[in-house]
């Protein structure tokens, strides 16, 4: 029981690591012969936890930054480029925004897309929604990885 706990304890802080997160997670709960399912909803929940954080206080941080004379040029920079690629998008940015975290490589997860939201300007709530559901898919597409292809179709039996 109490190894049981300290292995979903792992994959909850593994999942919110940078760059590992949930793609990393999830083959450790799978590893550990944690189910499958438990394993996805506790490095989804820990995957998410930075995600406000991280929408809500990028923006105001390079607000700030721009005050400071050494930071001034590269908040500038940042805020100008994110706000002009974020306009490029137009209607699809959502849809890239999801497609982009969903992908389970390392550097595409929860954290990047984030950061990217909010150096684009997106709106704080689509953005929530598109890298939560950008999420799920990852860790749907890691558990079947994990599992195999012909393990994954038990996992939906």
């Amino acid at each position: 029981m109490l190894s049981t706990l300290k292995d979903y304890i792992w994959v909850f802080f593994i999942s919110m690591l940078p760059i590992i997160e949930l793609r990393g997670a999830v083959p450790v709960g799978v590893t550990s012969g944690l189910p499958f399912w438990n394993t996805y909803l506790v490095a989804a929940i820990g995957n998410m936890l930075p995600v406000p954080v991280i929408l809500l206080l990028v923006k105001p941080t390079l607000l700030f930054m721009q005050k400071i004379k050494i930071f001034n040029k590269l908040a500038t920079f940042f805020l100008e480029k994110g706000h002009a690629t974020g306009e490029k998008f137009g209607d699809a940015k959502y849809w890239a925004l999801f497609v982009f975290v969903a992908i389970p490589m390392p550097g595409t997860g929860a954290w990047t897309g984030s950061l990217a939201a909010a150096l684009l300007d997106l709106d704080k709530k689509k953005s929530f929604v598109a890298v939560r559901a950008g999420v799920l898919t990852a860790g749907i597409i890691m558990g079947i990885v994990s599992y195999g292809v012909l393990g994954a179709i038990n996992l939906f039996a």
